[in-house]
């Protein structure tokens, strides 16, 4: 009946209906377009870019699963490239970076983290960093203190009221912790902390309740860093016995902190599992990484965890090896574990380098 009544009629839209459609139903319709045809709709009207910004469709639109979020590869040799693998629908794809954003100087960059939709890149040929949201096209170059400038374990932190970055660095022997504030644009400087935090600077600090947390090297402990006043403190809490390795990652929006370590002796790790820091500042066993897993994961490291980092990306916890193509994770929810294949675009060859990153899209947080 429908077919027939629309038969003859013109394929164009009926203005007078679509003028009286309630702008409910119409932001309901919208979010149901892809992504790529949702922001070329910014530029035909003034409604629908302010639209597309507004964070109740933001909001509708990301409950509609249409905003999917994504593991995000880099590699030295992926230049301007990027490798995605979309966790909603379990996809590899493609990012090809938009250079538009990068200052004529930048002939290189590198990837150093990412936080709540927002990447920070360094820029060593024109002594800065860029902080910028991919999806909304907003990009902000940062000034190195000083130059030259030689930093380590960079993290990217969102704040209430922008983000925060977070590195040490050694200067005239002494080691010195910086602070980057997106609210006043400006660096402040802090002590640092000896000795050393970590044996793996490819492990960023753990967001937690306002501070970055870290764990040292044997005799592992874990140590915060007060993001507001720059104190630092050591955290009195009992570590698990027979520890190998130790890796911190948290639950921003849940205020959970976590570690996953490896259990063995002499440096050799025989398992590897999963804690939650509890009401009482103990740790509190949570999962533990299943035989057969444990047995692939270390032969992957080859027992060296120095290439072993760790983050969280919508409840998984994910661990990482430098020299692997491949991610572990566990669903903290339902406490299972799971690989994430190799991206079938990756040659062989490639061996060292390989840097994971969380990618969850959002239109509405500006560098």
């Amino acid at each position: 009946m429908i077919a027939k009544s629309l038969k003859g009629r013109s394929a164009a839209m009926d203005p007078g209906i679509w003028s009286k459609l309630p702008p409910e139903l119409l932001e309901l319709i919208l979010s149901f377009l892809p992504l790529k045809t949702l922001l070329n709709l910014r530029s035909t009207c003034k409604h629908f870019k302010s639209l597309v910004f507004s964070p109740s469709f933001i909001s509708k639109y990301s409950s509609a699963s249409l905003f999917s979020s994504f593991f995000l590869l880099s590699h030295p040799q992926c230049y301007s490239n990027f490798p995605l693998y979309d966790t909603t629908r379990g996809a590899w794809r493609k990012l090809a970076l938009p250079l538009s954003f990068l200052p004529p100087s930048a002939a290189q960059f590198n990837l150093l983290s990412s936080c709540n939709g927002l990447f920070c890149f360094s820029l060593p040929n024109s002594s800065s960093f860029l902080v910028c949201n991919l999806l909304a096209k907003s990009s902000r170059p940062i000034q190195f203190p000083f130059f030259p400038f030689a930093f380590e374990m960079l993290t990217l932190v969102s704040t209430p009221h922008g983000y925060k970055i977070f590195l040490l660095c050694s200067k005239f022997s002494s080691n010195y912790a910086f602070v980057y504030d997106s609210k006043v644009h400006s660096w402040r400087q802090f002590d640092g902390f000896q000795p050393l935090l970590a044996d793996n600077f490819h492990q960023e600090g753990a967001s937690f309740n306002g501070s970055l947390y870290f764990a040292t090297p044997e005799p592992f402990s874990v140590v915060c860093f007060d993001l507001e006043n720059g104190k630092w403190e050591n955290l009195d809490t009992e570590m698990p016995r027979e520890l190998t390795f130790v890796r911190l990652v948290s639950n921003t929006d849940e205020g959970k902190l976590y570690m996953v370590g490896g259990i063995g002796r002499n440096g050799i790790s025989r398992s590897m599992k999963l804690w939650e820091m509890g009401d009482g500042g103990n740790w509190v066993e949570v999962e533990r990484l299943p035989e057969l897993m444990c047995r692939k994961f270390m032969s992957v490291c080859y027992h060296n965890y120095e290439h072993l980092y760790c983050f969280w990306h919508q409840d998984m916890i994910c661990v990482c090896c430098h020299t692997w193509p491949e991610i572990l994770y566990c669903k903290v929810s339902r406490r299972t574990w799971h690989w994430i294949p190799k991206c079938p675009s990756i040659p062989d060859k490639w061996s060292c380098g390989f840097r994971w990153f969380s990618f969850v899209p959002d239109l509405y947080t500006l560098a």
